[in-house]
């Protein structure tokens, strides 16, 4: 299978198809491939990364501030940190399988580049930027609201700890007196590229599970479904 037979079926998982597929092959090269490449003509991905976060924040911004009208900016600031957060756009990379088409140098390779949340957010960012060049504005708008759907439909207008729950548990045990919550990974499901993980916390006398694309996530969750049953 060749690289093109890769970024046709990376293209189908996302949803748009590039007139100019060198802009993806671009926004898929890691500057440690870049500088291990015996042509000057290989270039990285860190100037679609700078765009592509622009792009991103204003598109995601944009979303909050339609699906939110009344909310204030604090509000609306804290909603947007955590879906344009590394942990969040690293699991979106890694729902896209970009950490096997991502063209890595040999030391990165080594050090396990594919798998990284910061080298995947960043592949992300630079993938938005590619689409954008390539076909402008609404195209990548598609492409971000089907990235963030889920994300956008899950958001509680009445719960702004939600970006941190586990901060808010941390509170709640420490006011009532209680040892400090404990997470642990209880199982992992999935395929690398696309794998879940479950945490459970215990809290007090209690116990409480979540579930996300990386442990953080995880533990966000499950901190949040034990924040509702202290109520």
């Amino acid at each position: 299978m060749t690289l093109d037979d890769d970024l046709g079926g990376f293209e189908a998982r996302i949803g748009y198809t590039f007139t100019r597929r060198e802009l993806l092959r671009r926004a898929l090269t890691h500057k440690s491939y870049s500088h291990e490449a015996k042509t000057d003509d290989v270039r990285h991905n860190e100037t679609f990364e700078f765009l592509g976060d622009s792009v991103l924040g204003f598109i995601v911004g944009d979303l909050l501030f339609r699906q939110f009208p009344d909310l204030d900016e604090g509000a609306l600031s804290k909603m947007k940190a955590y879906l344009v957060s590394a942990t969040s756009l690293a699991g979106k990379a890694r729902h896209y399988g970009m950490g096997d088409v991502i063209l890595l140098g040999i030391g990165e390779e080594k050090t396990g580049g594919r798998k990284k949340d910061s080298l995947l957010a960043n592949l992300f960012e630079a993938m938005i930027a590619a689409i954008y060049l390539d076909g402008g504005i609404e195209p990548v708008r598609r492409v971000i609201e089907q990235s963030f759907a889920s994300d956008l439909k899950a958001i509680d207008e009445d719960d702004l700890l939600f970006h941190d729950y586990k901060t808010a548990l941390q509170e709640v045990a420490q006011g009532r007196g209680w040892p400090l919550p404990e997470y642990r990974v209880i199982d992992e499901v999935g395929p690398d590229h696309d794998k879940t993980f479950i945490v459970e916390v215990k809290f007090g006398s209690k116990s409480a599970r979540g579930e996300g694309t990386s442990k953080k996530e995880a533990q966000q969750q499950a901190a949040r479904h034990a924040l509702r049953d202290a109520k």
